[in-house]
């Protein structure tokens, strides 16, 4: 009997620990809205911090209060080796999708055309996905004929896949930030060490000069 209760028990518990995790995968955010308000002269970008071989995707549009006439807008998106991956001018809205192929910083940038920057501010509302929330899950349901709890756990698979390969990356980023700390030091250690030899190797020569000086004048 004792061995019956523990085994409800540990299903219970189970149990509620898979629907704690499906409401916490249900409950995170799909995705970052940002509202800019891009300049009449300037550039307003925007950048994420990205790892390798990740998908994003992003949608932007010119939010106005007057429908007769939306101001347009340039984008640029770049790689953090300043490569192009989308260029878009004279538009209202627009959007742009991408795997990453290196990591660092990836940069979208806006700002307003010529014909509209006598109109003030515009406001740009991007809504940007990186990873798992700029998965299609709806096709995916319909491509394996998934739903409900399945279809659920399959998205927490994916949050914790995403999770692990971030926390692999962050752990690549911190060695590669310890080994360049490591290097510095060992170069200003040796840097220290060749100041003070030549700060040596000067005093001495200077002693050595003055005292033939004061020989040749017979001061000592």
């Amino acid at each position: 009997m004792s061995g019956n209760a523990k085994l409800r028990r540990l299903v219970m518990f189970q149990a509620v620990l898979l629907v704690v995790l499906m409401l916490a995968l249900s409950n995170a955010p799909v995705g970052d809205a940002i509202w800019l308000n891009v300049p009449p002269t300037g550039t307003k970008c925007v950048s994420e911090e990205i790892q390798s071989n990740v998908v994003v995707l992003s949608d932007y549009v010119v939010v106005s209060d007057d429908h007769g006439h939306v101001p347009t807008i340039s984008a640029k998106v770049t790689s953090p080796y300043g490569n192009n991956l989308h260029h878009k001018e004279n538009v209202t809205h627009g959007q742009f999708a991408f795997t990453t192929q290196e990591a660092g910083n990836y940069l979208a940038c806006f700002w307003t055309d010529s014909h509209t920057r006598g109109a003030g501010e515009v406001s740009v509302n991007i809504e940007w996905k990186t990873g798992i929330a700029a998965k299609d899950w709806e096709s995916v349901a319909r491509k394996e004929k998934i739903e409900g709890v399945e279809l659920e756990l399959r998205k927490l698979e994916g949050a914790v896949e995403a999770i692990h390969e971030n926390l692999l990356y962050l752990r690549d980023r911190e060695a590669e930030m310890r080994m360049t700390s490591e290097n510095t030091n060992a170069r200003v250690a040796w840097f220290s060490i060749m100041s003070l030899g030549i700060c040596i190797v000067v005093s001495g020569s200077q002693i050595w000069y003055l005292k033939r000086y004061f020989q040749k004048k017979k001061l000592i």
